[in-house]
């Protein structure tokens, strides 16, 4: 059996997730493993900035909004990512599909519940069918737009009956939200800056020039685990599980349906493609400023090769990541910005002075790359918390 050393996983984490080489285009960047994490508006484009030379803003924004060869959909673990629109049918059939059918489930639930109406699927579709024929004669639409000009997505409900928290709430959103998740509409072109979620819904069928096209189940799943184990491989049962969002059996079903053989991992079973098995040169020294939820943080359930002592200073109680430094394949800390924007690092060990040298070289080159805009990560670590 195939044994993966603790060094050899860094070293593999360093170059197929381009932080220890850069990728040559965002399409590598984004499709190279399966997508980037933006839930966090922000996200996406630091992620980009590590991993590509002479990377702007404008850059993904012409990716997304003009040349419409990359897309916002919601998949994996009911997150927000951005996919090569060539990945969409697998994306769709393999992770979204499994998340719209759960949120429409609750949306109708709740909304029979609030008593908006009797019938819940003949509300939903009525609602969609309202939701396109907008679209297609107005063009792309703001949320705010759309509840203005469409009865049919009036109705509140409450999240929370009895609880501080609870209140009326308007289902618009949420139908947005299942409408998107189905493949329907669109994030389109965003009204405020790159730094802030404002999206413009767009039908899905107008945005794309060609048709998303389908595929079966089992064909899905298993081209997005062989693109997940070419990048993050080798891995858990469990890192499959994780990241995708599935029950056990449709991990192990998936790792069978692309011949993945077991492996060693520093006494743990894995599994790699049986193609990927050769041993992994070390790495020349590298270092990385990443932001909060980059998939190289959030890429494994067990996480302890890459991050050690420190998942309490990293992550928060639910699971989220924030901003990360790394050294050559760990996580050795974080950062954050002052009062002046400029960025400022929180190391949680002695990194030596060469590492430390590195480090400080990209903060200051982030720095002059944000330009004075600001970074609010959507979910702090406790380490960027108290740092505030």
């Amino acid at each position: 059996m195939r044994s993966f050393t603790v060094a050899e996983r860094r070293a593999r984490l360093g170059r197929r997730l381009y932080l220890s080489r850069p990728a040559h285009s965002i399409g590598e960047a984004v499709g190279h493993g399966v997508g980037l994490h933006s839930t966090d508006p922000a996200t996406p484009y630091l992620s980009l900035w590590a991993r590509l030379s002479d990377f702007t803003t404008t850059d993904l924004d012409a990716a997304l909004y003009e040349q419409r060869n990359v897309v916002k959909h919601l998949a994996m673990r009911r997150t927000l990512w951005i996919v090569r629109a060539d990945d969409l049918p697998s994306v769709q059939r393999g992770a979204s599909d499994r998340v719209a059918d759960t949120e429409r489930r609750k949306l109708l639930a709740d909304a029979q519940q609030a008593g908006v109406t009797d019938d819940g699927e003949t509300w939903l579709d009525a609602a969609r069918t309202a939701v396109l024929r907008h679209l297609d004669k107005h063009g792309s639409s703001s949320a705010k737009e759309l509840r203005e000009a469409l009865p049919e997505l009036a109705g509140d409900y409450d999240p929370a009956p009895g609880k501080r928290w609870g209140g009326q709430t308007p289902l618009a959103p949420r139908i947005l939200t299942v409408l998107g998740v189905q493949g329907d509409i669109v994030r389109g072109p965003n009204d405020g800056a790159w730094t802030v979620s404002r999206p413009r819904w767009a039908s899905m069928g107008a945005w794309l020039a060609e048709p998303v096209g389908e595929v079966s189940a089992e064909q899905a799943r298993a081209d997005l685990v062989r693109r997940w184990l070419q990048t993050f491989g080798p891995a858990t049962l469990a890192d499959v599980k994780w990241w995708f969002g599935s029950t056990m059996t449709w991990a192990k079903q998936a790792v069978a349906d692309v011949g993945a053989v077991e492996v060693d991992l520093h006494g743990t079973p894995g599994y790699a493609l049986p193609d990927d098995l050769d041993d992994e040169a070390e790495d020349e020294p590298w270092c990385a400023l990443l932001p909060g939820l980059d998939p190289a943080t959030m890429g494994w359930y067990d996480r302890d090769w890459y991050l050690g002592p420190h998942r309490g200073q990293v992550f928060d109680r639910n699971g989220n990541a924030g901003p990360t430094a790394w050294c050559d394949g760990r996580i050795v800390g974080g950062w954050t910005q002052d009062a002046a924007g400029r960025v400022e690092l929180r190391l949680l060990e002695d990194v030596g002075r060469s590492a430390q040298k590195r480090l400080r070289q990209q903060a200051d080159a982030l720095t002059e790359w944000l330009d004075g805009a600001r970074i609010s990560p959507r979910f702090p670590s406790p380490l960027v918390a108290r740092a505030r």
